[in-house]
C-alpha cells in the first residue's frame, strides 16, 4: 500500500464516521482499521524522513 491510498482511506473512514452511516459494531471495526493505518503512515514518513537524513548526510 502507498502513503496515498493510506491516507485516502483514513479520509473516508473518517467521513463515515462523522456522517453517522455506520452501527457501533461497523465504528469498532472501522477504528481498528484506522488504527492499523495511522502506525502505517507514521512508519512511512519516519523511514522517509531517515532516508532524507541519509542522503543529506552523505552529501556533506
Amino acid at each position: 500500500m502507498k502513503y496515498e491510498e493510506a491516507m485516502k482511506r483514513l479520509e473516508e473512514i473518517v467521513a463515515q464516521i462523522e456522517g453517522g452511516k455506520l452501527d457501533i459494531d461497523m465504528i469498532s471495526d472501522r477504528l481498528k482499521e484506522a488504527q492499523t493505518l495511522i502506525k502505517f503512515c507514521k512508519d512511512k514518513l519516519y523511514e522517509t524522513d531517515e532516508e532524507v537524513r541519509r542522503i543529506l548526510e552523505a552529501e556533506d
